[in-house]
């Protein structure tokens, strides 16, 4: 199903939320006006409050608290990429200059962290304590899952349980957050907001896969280039698979190329040649429909409705979308 459908089903609701994100992002100082601006302007498409409204409306109607952990959650995103782009010295995102490319680190810092406290105060000011609980564990997580990762990536020691622990906290607490609290908005009952809860992390996790195995596929699509993982010596399921299917001198040689001249095209395709001659890719594909059948597991669980439908289908696009 195309996006343009899946959204169909909540139509009204995005048209609305546009109003409650544009006005959220609006600040009297000039330049966070400016740059909450120009966030707004080169926007993604909004999946994550997809997510919020269509887990809502499984359960019951949008209403207002829905729109606020929608906007809450998309400040949230809006203000982890600003961050991720200062991490990762990013000029560029999707073909557009970086906040920090055009403002310098440290503008970039504070943008996101006063992103972050509009969410914050969102939630507050109409005392959605459950919704600001929910989004609080998800920030924790996805720093904890960040560090975790960075710290075994300085050893190239991550095992597949390590990786799914920080893809977990990582990308999956994300999704999961969007999906528990549009549940919880719309009244559903504890084991329904669990239930939808478990469904994005499931969901948050056959995305990730996917997007590492894009980054060992040379004609991908995807708008990302390649390697760019191994660039950054990113210990992804593919790497793990390879490294665990390889002798101990395989091994060691492939270390070493990574540590030594990651960033060269040559050492990026010698590790892709190898990754296809261990199968390390058919193998993440297997993971990653696994993941993708727990995740409908989940959502069987719920009665039947169009927004149930949708949700299902948003799941195939995110994980089989070229961009």
């Amino acid at each position: 199903m195309a996006l343009d459908d899946i959204k169909s089903t909540v139509t009204e609701e995005l048209v609305r939320f546009e109003a409650f994100y544009q006005d959220a992002l609006h600040a009297d100082n000039a330049l966070l006006d400016k740059i909450g601006r120009y966030t707004l302007k080169h926007k993604g498409k909004h999946l994550r409050p997809l997510f919020v409204f269509l887990s809502a409306k499984c359960f019951g109607e949008v209403n207002e608290s829905t729109y606020r952990a929608a906007t809450f959650i998309e400040l949230l995103h809006s203000a982890t990429l600003i961050h991720d782009d200062v991490v990762d010295d990013a000029s560029e995102r999707r073909g557009f200059a970086t906040i920090n490319a055009m403002y310098k680190n440290k503008i970039a810092v504070l943008a996101g962290d006063y992103l972050l406290a509009k969410g914050m105060m969102i939630a507050l000011e109409k005392h959605d304590y459950q919704m600001l609980d929910m989004i609080s564990e998800t920030v924790k997580n996805m720093s904890e899952g960040e560090i975790f990762q960075l710290e075994k990536a300085k050893r190239f020691d991550i095992t597949e349980e390590d990786y799914y622990q920080i893809i977990e906290k990582k990308t999956a607490s994300m999704i999961a957050s969007c999906c528990a609290i549009g549940a919880a908005s719309a009244n559903a009952a504890p084991e329904q907001v669990e239930t939808l809860q478990k469904f994005g992390t499931l969901a948050g996790i056959a995305f990730q896969i996917r997007d590492d195995i894009f980054d060992y596929q040379r004609d991908n699509h995807s708008g990302k280039g390649y390697g760019n993982d191994i660039k950054e010596h990113k210990m992804t399921l593919p790497l793990i698979h390879l490294l665990k299917e390889s002798s101990a001198i395989e091994k060691t040689l492939i270390i070493n190329k990574i540590r030594l001249s990651g960033k060269k095209k040559s050492t990026i395709d010698f590790i892709i040649k190898k990754a296809d001659e261990k199968k390390s890719l058919q193998y993440c594909g297997k993971k990653m429909n696994f993941f993708i059948q727990q995740a409908e597991n989940q959502l069987d669980k719920i009665n039947d409705s169009e927004a149930k439908d949708a949700l299902k289908e948003l799941m195939y696009y995110c994980i089989k979308r070229e961009i």
